[in-house]
């Protein structure tokens, strides 16, 4: 029976202390950081594209600048893998091997160096290398389109990488 009443007492202790919690101790209750990124997008070549991908991203209502643009870092390094296994669909169906071997090569390349190198810059507060690998992804992007000597069945995944680098590099640019 006393452990009871001890139990008892713990709980009512943890639920008023909860409750009189004030809110901006709560991330969790937090709302979203939309200002923010509003600003911050506003300042980049494809507002519109920005927020959406920033609003989509849960990590987004408490990040500050730096944590958007790890979000950013984070969409190219997710297209990239989308695009690189389109690629390879398309070389099991037979399309143009050396343009698409290519393609690929570059979309490792955006992978395995320019996203990790983008990521450790933010992490260690060195944002011109991470603005640098932002733009090494998008220029990655333009020459994988540049590879096709007809019509690339890459262009709408392309154009859409070097927007979302372009964005990322214009949001790391306010961190230095």
């Amino acid at each position: 029976m006393a452990i009871l009443k001890l139990l008892s007492l713990i709980c009512s202790i943890l639920v008023l202390s909860t409750i009189s919690m004030p809110i901006s101790h709560c991330k969790l209750l937090q709302p979203n950081n939309a200002k923010l990124i509003e600003e911050t997008c506003n300042k980049t070549p494809s507002p519109s594209l920005c927020i959406q991908i920033l609003q989509a991203d849960p990590r987004s209502s408490s990040a500050d600048v730096k944590g958007l643009a790890q979000i950013m870092v984070d969409e190219i390094k997710a297209k990239s893998n989308s695009v690189l296994n389109k690629i390879n669909q398309l070389l099991k169906e037979g399309g143009e091997k050396k343009a698409l071997s290519s393609c690929a090569f570059k979309y490792r390349v955006i992978l395995e160096v320019d996203v990790p190198r983008a990521t450790q810059a933010l992490r260690f507060g060195d944002p011109k290398f991470a603005e640098q690998a932002a733009n090494d992804s998008g220029l990655d992007a333009k020459s994988c389109e540049e590879s096709f000597s007809g019509k690339s069945p890459l262009t709408n995944e392309n154009a859409f990488m070097r927007t979302v680098a372009d964005v990322t590099s214009a949001i790391v640019k306010l961190l230095l």
